[in-house]
C-alpha cells in the first residue's frame, strides 16, 4: 500500500472526504521523520547576523595586533589568497587592532569584546569556535553557501533539510519559520533573498515562511469583513476535494503540498494572533530582552518570538540582523548593532535555561565570514573599516548538545588564518544536523539522478566540541 491510497482509506474510514484527509495531513506534520540516533536537541535558533561581524573586534582577541597597528601586513600572512575588488587595489594594507578593550568572562574565561557584555555574562554557556572557514569571498554566495551547502542558488536552505528529515512538532505552526530585524547601523542593507529560506528541490511545503516586522504577520491572515470562519472553512475543505481530484488525476505530489499548506494556513489564522500577542508575557522576561522586546521587527521582539515559537514546537527559527558589513565607520556602526543584539541574545539563552528548553534547544551566533586584519580605506586614529574575510571567522553555539563554556580553534596573531582546528562550513552544518539526531551523509534526496545532501560530498562532524 503505497501513501496515497493509504491516506485515502484512511479518509474515508475517519470520516468522509476533506475532513479525513485533513486529520492525516496533521498527522504527516507531526512526522518523527528520518532520525538516524538519538538527538540532544529537538530545534534550532539560528541568530544570524546578516554582512559578516568582524571577529577581531568581538570573539577573537588578538593583543599582539597592537604592537603592529599601522603597518604593512607581512606578505607571508597574506599568502596568496585573493582579496575583494574593494581592497585589491590598495596601496597599503595597515594592520589595524581593535579599538576596543576584550575581557575575560565566566569561570571559563572566555575572551569578548567590551561590546558584548551581557553576552559575555553567559559566557559558560558557549562555545566559541574561532575557527571558521570558507572558500566565498563575496555576501550573497557566502551567505548561500552557509545555509544551503552550495554557493550557487538553488539547494535547499538548511531549515527546509531540517523539516525534509524530522517533520514538525507543531499542529499549527510550519516546521520552519523567518524572522528579519533591520540593524541600528545607517547603511545600506545586502539583499536577503527569500531562496535563502526555501525548499530547493524538496517538496514546497519545507520552504520557510517568513514572519513580517509590520502590520499583519502574515498576509491576509484575517478573514475579510462579511467572512465567517465557517465559511472559511467550507471554501478550505471545497478546495481540498478539488485538489484531490486534481491529484488522483496527475498524480503530482505537490499537489498533496497545496492541500496540507491550506490547511496549514487555516490554522494559523488563528495560532499566528496567540503567538505574536504579548500580554501574558511578564513585565520581568520582557524587560530581560530590552526597551525595544515590544516593538515588533527588532532583533529584540524576534528574540522574543523565537523563544514562544519554540516553546509551540517549530522546529528551526531563523533570525536575520542586517547592518554588519562594516567596510567603513567599523568602531561606530558595531557599538551600534552589539547595541541591537547583545542583551536579546543573552536574554535569550537566560530565558530557555529557566525554562528548561536550553538543554533541547541549539542556538547559533554568526555571520557568513569576517572581516579582514588590515584596514579598507584610510586608518584613521579612531576610525577604520575592514573588508569581507573568509579564511577565518567566530561563531558562538550554546545548548542542545553543545559543550557549555569552551573555545575551539585558534587563528594566527592577526587573525588572518586558521592555525589549529579548522572548521568548514560543511563542518558545522554536519555537527548541527548531528545534534538534531541526523547523520548528514544519510539526510538525502534523489533529484535529477543524483542523491543531494546539505554537505555536498564534505563535512566533519566537529566530536570535540559535542557534550
Amino acid at each position: 500500500m503505497n501513501r496515497r491510497f493509504f491516506l485515502k482509506d484512511f479518509g474515508a474510514s475517519v470520516g468522509s472526504g476533506v475532513g479525513g484527509m485533513a486529520l492525516a495531513s496533521l498527522f504527516a506534520g507531526r512526522s518523527q521523520g528520518v532520525e538516524h540516533h538519538v538527538p540532544k536537541a529537538k530545534r534550532i535558533i539560528s541568530l544570524f547576523m546578516h554582512g559578516g561581524p568582524s571577529q577581531i573586534d568581538l570573539l577573537d582577541y588578538k593583543p599582539k595586533l597592537k604592537e603592529m597597528h599601522g603597518q604593512e601586513l607581512p606578505a607571508s600572512v597574506r599568502g596568496e589568497q585573493r582579496l575583494t575588488g574593494m581592497t585589491s587595489s590598495q596601496a597599503s594594507l595597515p594592520v589595524t587592532s581593535s579599538l576596543f578593550r576584550f575581557k575575560q568572562f565566566g569561570q571559563s574565561g572566555t575572551w569578548m569584546s567590551e561590546l558584548l557584555p551581557k553576552t559575555g555574562s553567559m559566557a559558560d554557556q558557549l562555545c566559541v569556535i574561532r575557527s571558521m572557514h570558507t572558500e566565498a569571498i563575496n555576501h550573497d554566495p557566502a551567505v548561500t553557501l552557509l545555509q544551503t551547502g552550495h554557493q550557487q542558488p538553488g539547494r535547499p536552505s538548511f531549515g527546509a533539510w531540517t523539516s525534509y528529515g524530522l517533520g514538525s512538532d507543531s499542529e499549527e505552526l510550519p516546521a520552519f519559520v523567518v524572522l528579519i530585524s533591520r540593524g541600528s547601523a545607517a547603511r545600506p542593507a545586502d539583499p536577503l533573498y527569500a531562496r535563502l529560506w526555501g525548499a530547493g528541490f524538496l517538496p514546497t511545503n519545507h520552504q520557510g515562511i517568513s514572519l513580517r516586522s509590520s502590520g499583519e504577520p502574515v498576509l491576509y491572515l484575517r478573514n475579510p469583513s462579511g467572512v465567517t470562519e465557517a465559511m472559511r472553512r467550507h471554501q478550505v475543505d471545497t478546495l481540498a476535494q478539488l485538489n484531490r481530484r486534481a491529484a488522483d488525476r496527475e498524480l503530482d505530489p505537490e499537489i498533496d503540498t497545496r492541500i496540507a499548506q491550506y490547511e496549514m494556513a487555516y490554522r494559523m489564522q488563528t495560532s499566528v494572533p496567540e503567538l505574536t500577542d504579548l500580554q501574558n508575557e511578564t513585565a520581568e522576561t520582557l524587560a530581560a530582552y530590552g526597551p525595544q522586546a515590544q516593538q515588533p521587527g527588532t532583533f529584540a521582539a524576534n528574540c522574543l518570538l523565537a523563544r514562544r515559537l519554540a516553546e509551540r514546537g517549530v522546529r528551526f527559527i531563523q533570525l536575520y540582523h542586517r547592518g554588519w558589513d562594516q567596510h567603513y565607520n567599523l568602531p561606530s556602526d558595531l557599538r551600534l548593532q552589539c547595541g541591537d543584539i547583545d542583551q536579546p541574545c543573552a536574554a535569550l539563552l537566560s530565558d530557555l535555561k529557566q525554562r528548561g528548553m536550553l538543554d533541547e534547544t541549539l542556538v547559533v551566533w554568526g555571520g557568513e565570514f569576517g572581516r579582514t586584519t588590515y584596514s579598507q580605506g584610510k586608518l584613521e586614529l579612531t576610525n577604520y573599516g575592514r573588508d569581507h574575510h573568509g579564511r577565518c571567522f567566530s561563531m558562538w553555539l550554546a545548548g542542545g548538545g553543545i559543550r557549555p563554556g569552551v573555545s575551539y580553534g585558534e587563528t594566527d596573531d592577526f587573525s588572518y588564518n586558521v592555525v589549529r582546528d579548522p572548521v568548514h562550513v560543511h563542518d558545522l552544518n554536519a555537527t548541527l544536523l548531528h545534534l538534531m539526531g541526523m547523520d548528514h551523509r544519510r539526510l538525502t534526496f534523489r533529484f535529477q539522478g543524483r542523491d543531494y545532501r546539505l554537505t555536498d560530498v564534505a563535512g566533519q562532524v566537529v566530536q570535540p566540541i559535542v557534550s
